[in-house]
């Protein structure tokens, strides 16, 4: 006799449950959710299984390749089209889920996901963690740019001592005004803090000759 079967997938443990072409439970029981695990418990309870459904999740696509290396006949539910199934219990467990999964895959009213190869996964996570990166590096651009503006003026404006910078940015300002002085001053502080952090130097105030 043919047997469905259904998994409700967690990060530890997954409820399995399978039902016959009527729809009856015949077994019932949970396993660790590594996929050979879960094979192996299938293949010794209800080898007769012709169809094992799970939903989309964090473990899906590692279960579905592994399971399909295995000859298991799996198919990837779409979590959506599979919530709004099991919403008509009336008590919410995991054994319950997996009995609706179970049934789901029974009557054919699911929709199945295709599942994208692991490389076509790892290029993916790839191009986000490249992106994420990328974000990264221009928030903290921007943030070193504020900062570098705002000590700029702190310079130009709050620092009494003469050194040569602040002499150079007061003739650029007088020049050419002073918000385009203080990104100028910035621009150099850049400069002058990267050699600073390359070869350990100090800052050099540069006192004025004497006439």
């Amino acid at each position: 006799m043919a047997h469905y079967v259904g998994l409700d997938v967690s990060l530890e443990e997954t409820s399995i449950c399978a039902v016959d072409e009527s729809g009856n439970t015949v077994w019932q029981d949970k396993a660790p959710s590594e996929p050979e695990a879960i094979a192996k418990v299938i293949s010794r309870k209800v080898p007769e299984a012709v169809k094992i459904g799970f939903e989309t999740g964090q473990l899906s696509t590692w279960q579905w390749h592994s399971f399909k290396k295995m000859g298991l006949p799996v198919v990837c539910l779409d979590a959506r089209h599979a919530k709004a199934a099991l919403s008509i219990q009336v008590n919410k467990t995991d054994a319950n889920d997996a009995y609706g999964l179970a049934q789901i895959v029974r009557t054919g009213w699911y929709r199945e996901v295709k599942v994208k190869s692991i490389d076509a996964h790892l290029i993916r996570s790839l191009i986000t963690a490249r992106s994420n990166l990328v974000q990264i590096r221009t928030k903290l651009s921007n943030q070193l740019r504020a900062y570098l503006f705002e000590a700029s003026n702190v310079l130009l404006n709050h620092v009494r001592k003469w050194y040569t910078l602040k002499a150079w940015g007061g003739k650029f300002a007088r020049r050419t005004g002073a918000k385009k002085a203080k990104v100028a001053v910035a621009r150099k502080l850049a400069v002058i803090l990267h050699r600073m952090w390359s070869d350990g130097a100090d800052f050099s105030w540069t006192e004025p000759k004497s006439a």
